[in-house]
């Protein structure tokens, strides 16, 4: 289909003041606001014990979510691209479940199963508290990143097909040998760029991870919460903004890393 000069140009400005609006404007002004006096009250509102800790545990909830994401994932996605079984319908239902549950629904359920009263309740008598701790932060973190590593390589799995994996375990090579040597260097890129989307999404979500956190600054407090906890709870604004910058800031270093590997990947394609 092909556009007039007039209509592309309309359509391009309405693009970008779309963008600009629900995007460009509030980042705009957040950092105008964090930044209006200069650099130091912002390094001196991040060095505070309570930011750096909740960098810390944001930091330590995605060292922990992404080695999860990526073993499970790269071996469900080889089992929904590879074989075909009986539920493997549901499988990909329940694969694509997080998409369109709401966090908070995600954060009760959680409750449900790993409190004191829940189905597996009895975890926190044995003194491994899950509910209002970092161990359930983890598990709702687990849940709402899950599909991004799956979906990522199991449609890079379908374009290589088994021609090279086939023609590995004809030559000789064990199962191993044909998943480190074959399998993995072939998926390499669509696994990265599940790797980044779990991080970025580890790294800013709020609604699941509220709900199964006591919120108690050094303790269980990632950095939304430290948000959510000056702006809400402490009514410090500025202290807010400047945490929302540092989060910002963590999330633009993933986002670069995302953009470079997507241009990696286009060039040795």
């Amino acid at each position: 289909m092909t556009l007039s000069r007039p209509t592309r140009l309309v359509l391009r400005t309405v693009g970008v003041g779309y963008l600009l609006v629900l995007v460009a404007v509030p980042i705009v002004v957040i950092l105008w606001r964090t930044f209006g006096d200069g650099v130091g009250p912002f390094l001196d509102s991040v060095r505070t014990p309570a930011a750096i800790a909740a960098l810390n545990l944001s930091l330590l909830i995605v060292a922990v979510v992404v080695p999860v994401n990526v073993v499970f994932g790269v071996l469900t996605a080889i089992a929904l691209a590879r074989w075909r079984f009986p539920g493997r319908g549901l499988v990909q239902a329940v694969v694509d479940l997080p998409f369109a549950v709401s966090p908070i629904v995600v954060g009760v359920s959680l409750i449900m199963l790993w409190g004191v009263h829940g189905w597996f309740g009895g975890v926190e008598a044995l003194g491994v508290p899950v509910i209002f701790n970092v161990p359930g932060m983890v598990i709702a973190t687990i849940f709402v990143t899950l599909p991004f590593v799956v979906r990522e390589v199991e449609p890079v799995l379908h374009e290589i097909g088994t021609e090279q994996e086939q023609a590995a375990a004809t030559l000789g090579a064990s199962a191993w040998q044909t998943f480190t040597r074959v399998t993995v260097p072939a998926i390499r890129w669509g696994l990265t760029y599940g790797v980044v989307l779990t991080i970025a999404r580890s790294l800013g979500e709020f609604g699941a991870v509220i709900m199964v956190s006591s919120g108690f600054p050094g303790v269980s407090q990632t950095l939304t919460l430290l948000v959510h906890s000056r702006y809400i709870d402490d009514h410090n604004t500025y202290g807010a903004y400047a945490a929302a910058t540092l989060l910002m800031g963590v999330a633009l270093l993933t986002l670069l890393g995302m953009a470079l590997l997507d241009r990696k990947k286009r060039s040795a394609s």
